[in-house]
């Protein structure tokens, strides 16, 4: 056992009702405990999309519990990575965090065919991003 302290990620996008809560979810599921995963939003909605929902159990991954979350200052600072998708200037920035900004399509107002895509190029993203931190 070591005692490297968990990674920290933060996925932050506008409504925290599609792709950061879709980018989290992989996180969660491949990170197998070994990563701290939170996800926010700058406005969020009221509920998570029902077609991401969808298209996350294709990928056996249930987000059906999971709620928007607003995005906190102190979320960020929390954070030793922050990933971005389309939150704009409205995330906080700080000092020594590492911010990466995912460019993705927003699967708002999307059906089905057009998120399977949108969730499996998030997978890619995760799998690197999970690669390239260090884990207990």
């Amino acid at each position: 056992m070591t005692d490297t302290p968990k990674p920290s990620v933060l996925f932050v996008c506008v409504h925290n009702a599609g792709r950061s809560q879709m980018a989290a979810a992989f996180l969660t599921h491949l990170g197998h405990g070994r990563v701290e995963v939170r996800s926010a939003g700058s406005a969020p909605a009221d509920a998570v999309n029902p077609a991401v929902v969808e298209v996350m159990a294709e990928a056996g991954i249930d987000i059906s519990a999971e709620t928007p979350k607003v995005l906190t200052t102190k979320a960020v600072q929390a954070a030793d990575v922050v990933i971005t998708m389309g939150c704009g200037d409205a995330c906080p920035v700080f000092p020594g965090k590492k911010y990466l900004d995912w460019q993705l399509q927003d699967p708002a107002g999307q059906g089905l065919q057009a998120i399977r895509p949108i969730r499996d190029a998030i997978e890619r993203h995760v799998r690197a991003l999970l690669a390239e931190l260090p884990t207990a």
